[in-house]
């Protein structure tokens, strides 16, 4: 099948390029490097810089590639940034989306994949997440993901749209052959900052709050190697086939780790000291958040490759021990 992956230059949509081309699928990019990296297109694969939002430029994309299913990871993502410019998040997240939705529609595909995220869900009254609680989103970001959910409902009644939705936890890591991994900038990710941290690319790391009701007293999170998201989302292609399919999967491997248990398999995995130092909590982050995946396990036959921190860790120190600039080498 042929896959337009929109955000295809950036951290989750590059490895799940190379999970395409793995599986024998065809990707084709379509990315305005906003936040995308050009090193990270393969050799080889067929890309349309440019807008998702403007219908003009993807319509002719998705017919005269013919186009079989589009996968999205094209939205902007930063939780604080959506409470200080929400009409921004609306307008990528929600407005441009729908543009990309009717571009589709005009060229007859009728196949979607979608990122979320589990912050959908707020600060959930039960753990682990399971896909059947309500929604209680607490930020603009949160939001966007939310109505785009609803939409794909009412498209899939409507217009006969065939969606899958996968609910991200914290993806991590990097691909094992070291070629392509996590450089954002700013970088506000955990494991990241730890490293960099411990490299002295950064003077300390600073964790947030020590009081909250986990083991440690601080944050717990359901830690997701990038690789395993992706193939994830491989796996649902056969799933769509029958026209208004309405599938969706929380992604995460239900093992959470505090913000102290990164900072120590950091450690472990580098020999070298991690600086950081405690501050207090952070306006909106909540004292756990982890996933039951077993719906996407049974369905899917979603087997997690990387099954703890100590691995994730490991993919990710090798990415960064040999891009120790991102992509900016």
């Amino acid at each position: 099948m042929k896959i337009l992956v929109v955000g295809g230059a950036g951290y989750i949509g590059s490895h799940c390029v190379r999970q395409i081309q793995s599986a024998g699928h065809e990707p084709v990019i379509l990315d305005n490097f906003v936040y995308g990296h050009r090193d990270s297109v393969p050799d080889g694969v067929t890309l349309y810089e440019g807008d998702m939002g403007d219908i003009a430029f993807t319509q002719p994309i998705l017919e005269n590639e013919k186009i079989d299913i589009v996968m999205h990871f094209a939205a902007f993502a930063y939780v604080g940034e959506s409470t200080s410019d929400p009409l921004k998040y609306y307008d990528n997240n929600v407005a441009k989306t729908v543009q990309l939705l009717q571009a589709m529609r005009n060229a007859g595909v009728r196949k979607f994949i979608f990122s979320s995220s589990c912050t959908v869900f707020g600060e959930a009254t039960e753990m682990p997440l399971h896909e059947d609680l309500p929604f209680n989103s607490f930020s603009p970001y949160g939001q966007t993901k939310q109505d785009v959910e609803i939409l794909l409902g009412y498209c899939a009644k409507a217009y006969g749209l065939s969606y899958a939705i996968f609910r991200y936890f914290n993806a991590s890591g990097a691909d094992t052959d070291g070629q392509i991994g996590e450089d954002h900038d700013p970088e506000t990710h955990l494991i990241p900052l730890a490293i960099q941290a411990a490299r002295g690319q950064r003077d300390k790391l600073t964790v947030f709050g020590t009081d909250y009701p986990t083991p440690d007293g601080t944050c717990l999170r359901d830690y997701v190697h990038v690789n395993d998201l992706s193939r994830a989302h491989i796996a649902a292609f056969e799933k769509l086939a029958a026209p208004g399919t309405e599938l969706n999967y929380n992604l995460g491997t239900g093992k959470p780790a505090s913000v102290l248990e990164v900072i120590k398999v950091v450690e472990a995995v580098s020999g070298l000291p991690v600086p950081h130092d405690f501050g207090p909590r952070r306006d909106g982050d909540v004292p756990a958040a982890y996933a039951n995946p077993k719906k996407a396990i049974q369905e899917l036959d979603w087997k997690i490759e990387f099954p703890d921190i100590h691995s994730i860790i490991e993919s990710a120190w090798k990415w960064h021990e040999s891009h120790p600039n991102g992509f900016n080498q």
